[in-house]
């Protein structure tokens, strides 16, 4: 979608679309849907590309028109929401579960935009929910999307805001809320740029469940106007028990050699995280690698073997021995048993200015949590877990490998940063509650 942010940017910021936009009220929607339609080509180009590593982008093609064959239409009433990917899906778990005790003659149809979240949904709740894409924001996808499953209320979760969507719930009267909402500062400037538009979109909304104060305040500065502050629903994802995760993969990791894990990096860290292990020469630890996205584990092992580092695959399922310094975490859904399993864990995304992955998931396995300096997508989470003495922050390698030494070194230090997680993780509770207060609200009136 950064391609298709470019164009926006280009059209919206024109002297020529702001006096057509003054004129013709339902303007902007249309210049809009235009831009969408010309990329549209590059879209399904990178579809392609995307194949190449990933083969499921290619399934389910005619979903991502509005074109669900496979799927007959429901026989319950439906509560649909949207999960863009992994983070998002895994969010949605508390919701889910509470919604299915509050309304359980209704049934929860699960949205997606890449293959990964999809697979994340099949984890979590196997044939439990409905499935399938959100096709693209194209006015005649959404209308097929609207009248095949017939939601009695959306939930579109954090940042997905398609102005196409919007105009046909809006046209359906399908209720649209804009749930676990955040907007960092870097995106709240972005949207800036097509006020016109996003003031129509966020006025369109039903509501808005905002994670923060500052993120409702971003939101309510953009044009939005019926904003609750509800938390963080990351907050009440409940970690599976140690039976169940870290106990699987511990004895692989060969028993009580010190682990450190880097969970979800991004492009890049990988090689900043080994510099940084180099440095800190902690005798006997296994670094646990987790690239965010599966499509880069094989480029993460060519990196291990380009340095001559020796590693195993989690997907081996062989013991690491002490002579094999890193694993890399190739296998889906375990994210919680990796968390469970190590010492210490850095949070990827934060190194480089990707804006920071979840720091909540292993806050509330009661680990010492590092982080790196750009967190704009976690800002208030992350601020709040440093300075509850939760997580540190690491601003290059050098500080990355001595926050290790110092870990490593310091039992008591780690102890307390564990117990100062799990008090900052149960201490923001709650959210799934008021999000399904909000959602009631909606229905009673349906």
């Amino acid at each position: 979608m950064a391609v298709f942010a470019g164009l926006r940017g280009m059209v919206c910021e024109t002297p020529l679309y702001a006096k057509i936009t003054q004129t013709y009220p339902t303007m902007p929607r249309i210049l809009y849907t235009l831009a969408f339609y010309c990329l549209l080509p590059l879209m399904l180009l990178r579809l392609l590309w995307r194949a190449r590593r990933q083969p499921a982008y290619l399934s389910h093609l005619g979903e991502r028109f509005g074109f669900y064959r496979s799927q007959p239409p429901a026989q319950q009433p439906l509560i649909w929401i949207h999960a863009v990917s992994v983070g998002e899906t895994r969010a949605t778990a508390p919701l889910v579960a509470l919604l299915n005790q509050r309304y359980p003659a209704h049934r929860i149809l699960l949205t997606h935009t890449t293959p990964t979240g999809r697979d994340a949904g099949t984890q979590l709740y196997g044939d439990e929910v409905l499935r399938c894409y959100l096709p693209y924001d194209l006015p005649g996808a959404m209308a097929r999307f609207l009248a095949h499953f017939c939601p009695q209320i959306g939930l579109v979760m954090e940042t997905e805001l398609w102005f196409n969507l919007i105009a046909a719930c809006e046209r359906e009267t399908v209720p649209l809320l804009l749930v676990n909402a955040r907007l960092s500062a870097r995106s709240a400037r972005g949207y800036k740029r097509i006020g016109k538009l996003m003031r129509q979109g966020l006025k369109a909304l039903s509501g808005i469940a905002a994670q923060t104060e500052t993120d409702a305040a971003r939101l309510r500065k953009l044009g939005a106007h019926d904003v609750q502050v509800v938390g963080n629903l990351k907050f009440d994802v409940s970690p599976p028990t140690v039976q169940d995760s870290g106990a699987v993969l511990r004895p692989l990791f060969n028993g009580g050699r010190p682990v450190f894990l880097a969970a979800s990096t991004r492009d890049g860290e990988e090689a900043l995280v080994l510099d940084a292990v180099a440095q800190a020469n902690i005798p006997g630890m296994l670094t646990v690698i987790v690239p965010r996205h599966p499509q880069r584990f094989a480029e993460v092992a060519a990196l291990l073997e380009k340095r001559g580092v020796k590693f195993r695959y989690r997907s081996d399922n062989l013991s690491a021995e002490s002579d094999c310094p890193v694993v890399l975490g190739d296998s889906m859904g375990e994210m919680f048993a990796y968390y469970a399993a190590c010492d210490v864990t850095f949070v990827g995304g934060s190194l480089l200015p990707y804006g920071g992955q979840n720091l909540i998931e292993p806050c509330s396995m009661g680990k010492p949590v590092l982080i790196g300096p750009h967190t704009f997508n976690f800002e208030q989470s992350a601020e709040l877990a440093v300075t509850d003495g939760a997580a540190l922050r690491v601003e290059n390698v050098a500080a990355l490998a001595k926050a290790l030494t110092r870990l490593f070194g310091d039992v008591e230090l780690r102890t307390h940063m564990g117990e100062a997680a799990l008090a900052f993780s149960a201490s923001h509770r709650g959210a799934a509650e008021k999000t399904v207060e909000l959602v009631g609200k909606f229905i009673a009136q349906a």
